[in-house]
């Protein structure tokens, strides 16, 4: 007996469950990673404290200001106006403390100073 070609129908209903499943999969996996990072002592640490943008911009401007440019418009390194909305807490505090995107070196500063550099930064 021979095989018949799937119905167009159904194609479209295997296709949807595949993207169903790879988004599922892909949410799952960030939830985990989200996890994995709010274990960590540091993140945690300055995630319970509450920052002061007044010392987060002073901060900034001694550490960041040279490539971010002095009203963080941008320079050697790109703009971080509007950069709460495109990154997490969780993501920023592992942008400036990684040292993963050269050329911004690796920069960990006390729990209350990454707290005020994160209240400064939502204010972009």
């Amino acid at each position: 007996m021979e095989k018949q070609a799937p119905t167009p129908e159904v194609l479209i209903w295997q296709l949807i469950g595949t993207s169903l499943a790879v988004v599922l999969i892909i949410l799952l996996a960030n939830l985990g990673v989200r996890q994995w990072q709010l274990k960590d002592p540091y993140v945690k640490n300055v995630l319970s404290l509450t920052g002061d943008p007044i010392r987060g911009h002073a901060i900034f401007q001694m550490n960041c200001s040279g490539c971010h440019g002095l009203q963080a418009d941008g320079r050697v390194g790109p703009s971080l106006q509007g950069v709460s909305k495109r990154k997490s807490q969780i993501g920023l505090i592992h942008q400036v403390t990684s040292g993963e995107t050269p050329p911004m070196p690796q920069f960990k500063p006390n729990p209350q100073d990454m707290a005020d550099l994160l209240s400064y930064l939502e204010e972009l």
